[in-house]
Order: C-alpha cells, then structure tokens, then sequence
C-alpha cells in the first residue's frame, strides 16, 4: 500500500491548478508521463488515446481560437497543454493490442459501440494520465471550456480521431489556487448492494 505521503500527492493534496510558475516540462518528463499511464487497465487493451503534447509558442496560438475566454490565459501560460483524444477506429489495432482474441476486431469495427467504448476507455486513460503527472512530481489543470470542433479541425483533421479535454501541465502557482471545494460523503453517492 501506498504511503501517506504518496497518496496525499495524487490525491488528496492535489489541487486543479489555474496559474503556473514559469518552469519547464522537459520532453523526458512527458516521455516519463507517457510510460507511466500506459500501465492503466482499458477494456480489451483497446488504448484509444491519442495525446498532443502542446509546448511551444506555434502549438499554444494553433489552440488559442478554439479556447473559451476564461481558459485562454491559464492555457497559454501553462509550459505545456495536453490535448486527450480518442481514436474512433481504435479496434483496428486490436489483433496486435488484444493478441488472444483475434476475432475482438469484430466486437467493435461498424458498431455503435466503437465510439462510447473509445470516449470511455480514453477518458479512463486521461485520468492515468494526471495520477502519472502528479507522481512525477507536476500538477494537472484539467478542462472542458474549448471549442471540440475546431481543436478536432486544428490537430486531428482526419476524422477519426475526436478531442475529450485538455490538460494543462506544469508546476502549478499556489497563490493562484481558488479555495478547496467540497465534495460528497461516502453515503451521500455511494450504496453497497
């Protein structure tokens, strides 16, 4: 089990962050990120994220018009925002992700259950994504507040391959935290059956 410490880290002391100290995130840092989320679980390992590092000044001005006015300074502050996508044809890489079924292509390929089970499993896999940055030592400030279509439009003009949300990752300015919001008890959400 983890330690005290480690879980207030990913959890319980971890804040969203809307402002950012003036530090870089290294390409090695994003590397380890990457190596780290991959572990998390998806059904079928059908992995359907697709991630776009944005970090330089082009990357952030490409993003800008599609960002809502309360997300854009925060955004363009942030040393580096994640766009987390999901690929909508992801079951094509099935009989290589998923070896011990081949037939799992099947399951998904002219389905209506392709695209509910690759938002699902990328939204899964954004959240790996964030306990990876924080275990690493960044904060995470994640995101709706922007334009789908035209990130979509911007950085996946193929269509197969459809925006979640956006996280922002850096160290994050603690002077700039809102004050911790509440959140529900135990039995105010939870039942056991």
């Amino acid at each position: 089990m983890l330690d005290d410490k480690a879980l207030a880290t990913l959890f319980r002391d971890a804040r969203t962050h809307n402002g950012w100290l003036p530090k870089p995130v290294t390409d090695a840092q994003l590397h380890a990120i990457y190596d780290l989320m991959k572990w998390g679980p998806t059904s079928a390992n059908c992995q359907p994220a697709r991630i776009v590092f944005v970090r330089t000044k082009e990357g952030k001005e490409k993003l800008r018009p599609a960002l809502s006015a309360g997300n854009t300074e925060k955004t363009m502050a942030a040393p580096v925002t994640a766009i987390l996508a999901y690929d909508t044809e992801f079951f094509e890489h099935l009989p290589r992700m998923f070896p011990h079924d081949q037939s799992a292509i099947t399951w998904f390929k002219g389905t209506p259950g392709a695209e509910p089970t690759a938002f699902r499993n990328g939204s899964l896999q954004g959240a790996y994504l964030m306990i990876a940055a924080r275990s690493l030592g960044l904060d995470c400030g994640p995101m709706s507040g922007f334009n789908n279509a035209k990130v979509d439009a911007a950085f996946f003009p193929g269509g197969k391959v459809k925006t979640n949300f956006l996280c922002n990752i850096g160290y994050g300015d603690a002077s700039k935290l809102f004050d911790r919001s509440p959140r529900f008890a135990f039995d105010e959400v939870c039942t056991l059956a």
